[in-house]
């Protein structure tokens, strides 16, 4: 379940759904999210957007400001994607930065055929 939480200002309908539009998004990934947490402030002129998210392989966490609060929320969504697609791609680019070290590593030895 989604806690989004607020000091400054009312957490309308409006403002919950966009936030649920941004993690519907991750949950695309097949990843279980546990206990998302966004928190909403306002300082003078800008709003800021943290987000910090559990998975089984580890945390997310991303935070924007901006003056519009539905762009600081989007720029807050995408940074949570860019991070979730860098962790669930990240053991294949594992396997295949090891696969070429071990052929770089491989010499090619030839041997002549003697039997002629």
């Amino acid at each position: 379940m989604l806690k989004i939480t607020s000091k400054q200002l009312e957490v309308t309908a409006p403002i919950r759904e966009r936030i649920e539009g941004q993690f519907e998004k991750l949950t695309r990934h097949d990843i279980q999210l546990i206990n998302p947490h966004v928190i909403i402030t306002q300082e003078k002129q800008l709003f800021k957007i943290e987000s910090s998210i559990g998975l089984p392989s580890g945390d997310l966490f991303a935070q924007a400001k901006n003056e519009n609060l539905y762009a600081a929320i989007t720029a807050m969504g995408k940074k949570l994607e860019k991070q979730l697609n860098r962790l669930t791609h990240k053991p294949q680019a594992q396997r295949h930065a090891t696969f070429e070290d071990a052929e770089d590593d491989f010499e090619y030895v030839y041997k002549e055929d003697t039997a002629a």
